[in-house]
């Protein structure tokens, strides 16, 4: 055991990795949901209402929009999952004494979120309308009806049934990807090692970048083949449909596999034998899979492990495969998170190279 300190260090690091992880991670409370906010009256009312939303704790109002197709856009694009569109009559209805109607749409490709924020939207009006309805009788003495004056309209886009499905199955195809591509890579050098064909690579005039663009290949195309068995799968046994372009899943699935099998490389070039390989992907696996969204929501995580998600790979694409699957959406509003994962691919894979390098030195 002395002589493998790099197989003592991780089977420490790991149960105190577990341990924060799942102390903090594992929670279910859907908090500070993104929120974007049409308000066509812009009322004194109309801001009263939004400050309702916004003490429930569920609602981050991060997003101001100037059209209910920029509404859209910023929820089928991921960045906001709920949006609050207020009619410019909203103030004069209830000084009328009419009911003011809102609307609420909210983004079910997730449907815990969606669940949550659905209950919430509506007990929040409510809540706030009967507060309006006291104050009314408090200031005219009567009033003709006492129905809420707020009227809640709340439609759940992409997944109205709240199918769990439509987000797990998306979901899995980028988990599954990320476990056998960075699994098998980081195995790859190191059998060379272990055989001893290692030394034939050294004396061949081979550069690092081509060696590494040679061990990623097999790969690519194994992890391609996985994914439409996947999509086939999904689609015909779990019933979810593919609403966006399958080339551009494609496309995007590719690149997403690059910095993946960059990160199993770098390990392989760290690890001597194959059971470290396995040890030291642990502690990459573990906290991506428990801070990426695949399991629990990002915005309720503390603040501290939302910085450390927007460091893993798997967190961009979770967005974009759930994106182009469920809501059909565009390169056009996923051009944030492909930048990411070309960033991730061009360290990783640079590393990997370099780190071979000086293996060979």
């Amino acid at each position: 055991m002395r002589r493998d300190p790099r197989t003592i260090m991780v089977i420490f690091i790991m149960p105190i990795l577990q341990l924060v992880l799942l102390g903090y991670a594992t929670n279910t409370d859907v908090r500070n949901v993104p929120t974007v906010v049409f308000d066509q009256d812009n009322s004194r009312a109309s801001r009263e209402l939004l400050d309702a939303y916004k003490v429930t704790g569920y609602f981050s109002l991060d997003f101001v929009a100037t059209s209910e197709d920029q509404v859209t856009t910023l929820i089928e694009g991921g960045r906001a999952r709920v949006g609050i569109i207020i009619p410019p009559s909203y103030s004069s209805d209830l000084a009328a004494n009419r009911i003011a109607e809102v609307a609420v749409l909210i983004d079910g490709s997730d449907p815990s979120i969606a669940q949550t924020a659905l209950s919430a939207a509506t007990l929040a009006g409510q809540a706030h309308g009967t507060t309006i309805r006291l104050q009314q009788l408090a200031a005219r003495g009567a009033i003709t009806s006492s129905a809420s004056p707020i009227d809640v309209r709340t439609r759940v886009l992409y997944n109205p049934d709240l199918q769990s499905s439509y987000n797990m199955v998306p979901g899995l195809i980028a988990m599954i990807l990320m476990q056998t591509t960075t699994n098998l890579t980081s195995a790859s050098i190191v059998k060379e090692r272990e055989r001893g064909t290692i030394e034939q690579l050294i004396v061949t005039p081979i550069r690092p970048l081509e060696l590494v663009i040679a061990k990623i290949t097999p790969y690519v195309l194994v992890s391609l083949i996985n994914v439409v068995v996947i999509l086939v799968i999904g689609t015909v046994w779990f019933q979810v449909p593919i609403r966006g372009s399958f080339m551009l899943l494609f496309a995007l699935t590719g690149l997403y596999l690059l910095p993946n099998l960059g990160i199993g490389l770098l390990i392989s070039t760290i690890a001597r034998t194959q059971q470290q390989a396995q040890f030291l992907v642990m502690p990459i696996l573990l906290p991506s899979m428990m801070l990426s969204g695949f399991f629990f929501p990002i915005a309720a995580l503390p603040a501290a492990l939302q910085v450390v998600s927007q460091f893993l790979p798997l967190t961009y694409f979770l967005i974009i495969v759930r994106s182009v699957v469920i809501k059909g959406a565009g390169l056009e509003l996923l051009m944030s998170q492909t930048i990411a994962l070309t960033i991730f691919a061009v360290i990783f894979l640079g590393l990997a190279a370099m780190r071979f390098h000086k293996t060979l030195d």
